[in-house]
């Protein structure tokens, strides 16, 4: 297997698969690619082509709401059909065969984030290529035959189950599906809430041969690895037969879009498009990010900035504002836009990238769902209306807003939104929603309520939350004083200077008690919560590095180093930080097996790859010599990149070596502070 970075004019990540065997070929069943749409819809599936788990599919289409995301094509056999043999499968059956999966695949490849197969049949080789349109629930698959054969036939035969994209795959499926044809132009009908998906073949007159259409049930051996239904049928109306030549590429188009749309753009208008529109994209990036590890990772950044496709009114709201509704899909493949991990991500994302006009349209998105002082926690699939169960993504709004005015100078934003900041700091003094508010004995920000998790470590399985931490966590305040400071400076640039004072009187308070409360003598960091249901916690956590790394630290100076010793020598790892020292009874070094056993571990020593951002500031900030050192805190994430989702950084690992990655495969906090951090440690990071 090899890999290359080549400069930003052609980005290419290879691996190489000729006479790969044993554990290199297990890669073609457990990595993966992911292509999206910046609608929040994608193509995802394992680089062998086999359905492992129910999020895979070549088009999960964003629908409007109450749809949401939905499964629309889930397989694509490829056969090919060479002078004088048989029909021989080349591109990865359905379902997952180790001793299959390589045979003739040589090479895959991300050209500018695009994925690419090379196969070799009997001296034939064909390339496949998989892009989808931006902003259109459209796919491209395209094939080209690379070598001067003549007599090659392809077999494309396309297999769907029409579900929401996270639904149980073993939903029966419907007795109504059926096909209507339009000439060359294929409609595959499920007779229910789901519109039709569109299939044409673009290069050669292809008929879809009917064969009386059929089902086969498919394993999904992720989803039986994760203790869900795993067996599941999918169903086939026939397949496309087609040739193949030298220097004329072929195309399967799968699209829930009008015929109009469909058609508006040839497959290599929509590849150059795509392409031109990727290299403005590492263009406009940090001059630091326009090769290497950081420019692939502006090209994975995008994958998570989308357009809602699904809040219509909304949407129709900010246009008639003159602005444009954005918003931040926190992972593939489950996650939908949540607020904390938009507001920790955004500077990695848009900032880092040099997208500051999307950058301003998150901002002020996500500044007209505030409620009761509370910005959404996520926005459930499928619904135009926020959960706002959260203590602190409401606060990572104000640094959030802090790194884009630095970045931007953006004067008018910032004044725009000064008296909403100033209602949801009024909201959180006097006490809002979930117990959250401000305890007038210390001036320390308390929440919690049963049944919620309200702090970014939020795992739950049914009435049990797993990691109870109502009270006063660490770094809700940390975020809080950080709040406070930042509303203080921008009510005295403006000229508020009484409101600026009585802003400032509260941060006085929460900073002198929180050297007092947070100290915890005997391990020489911080508690991870006060006043708790059980006291003070002393777990040794993750989360105090915060309050060293935000842009005004709560913590007393001459604590910094103490804490950054602790949290290096029991929480730091190659790709981030673990939620939890070893030495916890608590511990848990593997996050796998069904959702309890990984909700048990999710916080419990799983590592976290976003916590790299802040560690690296934290470190910066106690030794600001030590760039080079900080830089070196990153280069577990570059070998990361050819594993999980190929070109991209996994949610989490396992707390112990090999550093497993798990959860979701692509995640945009892991991105965003790599990416951010990256070039903030790159040799000249002005």
């Amino acid at each position: 297997m090899k890999t290359q970075s080549s400069p930003v004019s052609n980005l290419v990540r290879s691996i190489d698969f000729t006479g790969t065997s044993g554990d290199q070929l297990r890669h073609l069943l457990n990595d993966q690619w992911l292509v999206t749409n910046g609608l929040g819809g994608y193509a995802s599936a394992t680089i062998s082509g086999a359905v492992t788990w129910r999020y895979h599919g070549l088009l999960i289409a964003a629908l409007p709401a109450p749809l949401g995301r939905t499964l629309m094509l889930n397989h694509l056999s490829e056969l090919v059909q060479l002078p004088g043999k048989n029909l021989i499968q080349f591109g990865g059956g359905d379902q997952p065969r180790q001793e299959d999966a390589a045979v003739y695949l040589t090479e895959f490849r991300l050209e500018n984030q695009l994925p690419t197969w090379r196969y070799e049949i009997d001296g034939v080789i064909i390339e496949k290529r998989v892009l989808m349109l931006y902003l259109q629930n459209t796919t491209h698959i395209t094939y080209e035959l690379k070598s001067k054969h003549k007599d090659v036939r392809l077999e494309l035969r396309p297999s769907v189950h029409f579900r929401p994209f996270e639904g149980n795959v073993s939903v029966e499926l419907s007795s109504n599906y059926e096909v209507r044809t339009r000439g060359t132009q294929f409609e595959i009908h499920s007779g229910e809430v789901y519109p039709p998906l569109r299939l044409f073949i673009h290069g050669q007159s292809a008929r879809l041969t009917n064969d009386g259409g059929s089902e086969r049930e498919i394993f999904y051996e992720r989803d039986a690895e994760r203790g869900y239904e795993s067996r599941g049928s999918i169903w086939t109306p026939g397949y496309f037969s087609v040739p193949l030549t030298a220097d004329a590429p072929i195309t399967l188009i799968a699209s829930t879009e009008d015929w109009r749309t469909i058609s508006a753009l040839s497959p290599e208008a929509a590849l150059a498009t795509e392409s031109d529109r990727r290299k403005r994209l590492l263009r406009i990036a940090h001059p630091r990010a326009h090769e290497g590890i950081a420019a692939e990772l502006v090209l994975a950044a995008d994958q998570f900035i989308i357009t809602p496709s699904g809040r219509i009114a909304d949407a129709a709201r900010a246009r008639a504002a003159g602005d444009e509704i954005r918003s931040v899909i926190a992972g593939y493949h489950w996650f939908t836009d949540w607020g904390r991990d938009t507001m920790i991500s955004l500077e990695g994302l848009t900032l880092t990238t040099g997208r500051f006009h999307e950058a301003a349209w998150v901002l002020r998105t996500f500044a007209h769902y505030v409620k009761n002082g509370l910005i959404p926690n996520m926005f459930p699939e499928g619904q135009n209306e926020g959960l706002y169960h959260t203590a602190d993504a409401t606060l990572w709004f104000f640094q959030a807003l802090h790194r884009y005015t630095r970045a931007t100078n953006d004067r008018e934003t910032l004044v725009a939104l000064i008296p909403l900041l100033c209602d949801i700091v009024e909201h959180h003094l006097r006490g809002t929603h979930y117990g959250i508010g401000v305890d007038p004995t210390d001036g320390l920000l308390r929440q919690g309520q049963d049944g919620y998790q309200l702090t970014w470590m939020d795992a739950k399985v049914a009435d049990w939350v797993v990691t109870p931490r109502r009270g006063k966590a660490v770094e809700i305040n940390a975020l809080w004083y950080n709040a406070l400071r930042l509303l203080e400076s921008w009510l005295e640039e403006e000229g508020k200077v009484p409101d600026a004072r009585r802003i400032r009187g509260h941060a006085d308070r929460a900073c002198e008690c929180f050297d007092k409360r947070f100290w915890n003598p005997a391990l020489n960091c911080l508690f991870d919560v006060v006043d708790g249901e059980s006291g003070c916690d002393p777990a040794i956590r993750p989360n105090q590095v915060l309050a060293i790394s935000l842009t005004h630290p709560v913590l007393a100076r001459e604590r910094w180093e103490p804490v950054l010793t602790v949290v290096r020598e029991k929480l730091l790892t190659p790709v981030g930080l673990r939620s939890l020292s070893r030495d916890h009874p608590d511990y848990k070094a593997k996050y796998f097996g069904d959702l309890r056993s990984r909700d048990a571990a999710y916080h419990q020593g799983t590592v976290w790859g976003w916590l790299i951002g802040p560690f690296i500031d934290a470190w910066l900030k106690v030794y600001p010599d030590s760039r080079s050192e900080a830089r070196h805190f990153l280069d577990g994430f570059e070998p990361h990149l050819n594993e999980g989702c190929v070109g991209s950084i996994s949610e989490v690992f396992d707390a112990e070596p090999p550093y497993m990655q798990r959860g979701c495969i692509a995640q945009a906090w892991s991105v965003a502070e790599v990416l951010r951090t990256m070039v903030l440690t790159s040799e000249n990071p002005g």
